[in-house]
């Protein structure tokens, strides 16, 4: 039975990736989706694999980090199909550089532009969103944070601040407009091997297996992981559920980081090819 028949939804970022796996998730359980994405030949690619699969997809360009595409994509969406009833906020761009660095070393070109998509887009997007979720009658917004707006890693200033701010925004949404009969949850994703990752784990398999070993579950996570738990929380089965962050991480924030250490220290002498991936 499809969960989300007759729903209209919208994923940021949704070519490829964990907002790809996300939009083919939501088509499969009924809904109608938008891909909004820079990357227009991803888009369309991921959009005729829904379409062969018998979903109802369309895609439009846009950048999350400008007003005016995160309007027209709202207006797109409503203008399509009549409403809106999901919003995946997914799409992140890097910081110019990666971001890397401690306040210190940060530019504030790149501290603007990295939380422009990771807090403003989304703020953005609800701003538009909510309003046209209300009139189709409620629904669910999903932003999408990470282990990262968990635990801290060295010099990764913006990527951290970023990530925690969307638990807090998330949890200030979920009370804003849970009256309004629209719930907001946020997704904390652990290390998940996308098309692009993929690519870089070829040339350093060891380097995998060593990520793996710090899961309790002995892998690392899958975008598809993380596309089942956005469907489950867009669900009815999850209507008393809001303003909840649910770390999808294979169990690697639960663990006594000291253990942690030890473990993976007997793991490197037992595997001394091991190549570190930083």
């Amino acid at each position: 039975m499809q969960r989300l028949m007759g729903q209209v939804a919208i994923v940021t970022g949704g070519a490829q990736g964990i907002g790809g796996a996300t939009a083919r998730r939501l088509a499969e359980e009924g809904a109608s989706v938008l891909i909004a994405d820079v990357d227009g030949e991803a888009a369309e690619r991921n959009a005729a694999t829904i379409r062969a699969a018998g979903g109802t997809v369309a895609t439009m360009l846009a950048d999350v980090s400008k007003h005016d595409d995160i309007r027209a994509m709202v207006d797109n969406a409503a203008q399509r199909w009549g409403k809106l009833n999901i919003l995946v906020n997914n799409a992140y761009r890097p910081a110019p550089g990666g971001g890397k660095g401690s306040a210190v070393e940060i530019s504030e070109e790149a501290w603007d532009q990295g939380l422009a998509t990771l807090i403003k887009a989304i703020f953005l997007g609800v701003k538009h969103a909510v309003p046209v979720i209300e009139r189709s009658g409620g629904g669910s917004i999903v932003n999408i944070s990470s282990v990262h707006g968990l635990l801290m890693a060295p010099r990764s200033l913006i990527y951290e601040a970023g990530k925690s701010a969307v638990i807090g925004m998330t949890r200030q949404m979920a009370i804003d407009f849970g009256p309004l009969g629209i719930r907001v949850n946020a997704i904390c994703p652990g290390h998940i091997v996308t098309e692009r990752m993929q690519t870089r784990w070829n040339d350093n398999p060891e380097g995998l297996r060593f990520f793996e070993r710090q899961y309790p579950v002995r892998r690392t996570g899958r975008p598809v992981d993380i596309a089942n738990a956005i469907v489950f929380l867009c669900s009815d089965e999850a209507s008393f559920i809001t303003g909840h962050a649910l770390p999808v991480d294979g169990g690697l924030t639960i663990q006594l980081q000291e253990d942690l250490g030890v473990g993976l220290g007997h793991y490197v002498q037992e595997h001394p090819e091991t190549r570190f991936p930083y």
